[in-house]
């Protein structure tokens, strides 16, 4: 499980990934989150200029077998939806940790640090393992 959780970002509870690139945080989910849900069929983002909450949902990804909210990890502001995963839910599946990221947010990007590290989230999913 560890290799599959990338050391450079941050994670939550709620299975999202948060990674500073160029003064912005990028919101995707998990490999496990995706791996959980199965076949993902729909992404619902939030529009630009949204403002979101911290542990609030911000917007949903649909698969062939439920709905799942989709949390922020962090307070701000949307910059920037990634149209390519609408158009293309299933990239989600497919590079969770790249092509399929979903959002990108102008926030503290200090407030990361208080997110799990890569071994926190790794340990704490290998004990949701059925």
């Amino acid at each position: 499980m560890p290799s599959e959780v990338p050391n450079d970002r941050r994670y939550t509870k709620e299975h999202e990934w948060a990674q500073e690139r160029d003064g912005r945080i990028v919101v995707g989910i998990t490999h496990f989150a995706q791996d959980q849900l199965g076949d993902v069929v729909f992404v619902g983002l939030p529009e630009a200029g949204t403002e979101v909450q911290a542990g609030q949902p911000m917007g949903e990804v649909e698969s062939t077998k439920s709905v799942s909210d989709v949390y922020s990890p962090v307070n701000g502001t949307i910059i920037e939806r990634n149209a390519e995963v609408e158009s293309n839910p299933e990239l989600i599946n497919n590079d969770p940790y790249g092509s399929g990221w979903l959002v990108s947010i102008d926030g503290d990007v200090a407030a990361l640090e208080g997110l799990m590290s890569a071994q926190e989230y790794a340990t704490a999913t290998e004990q949701e393992q059925p």
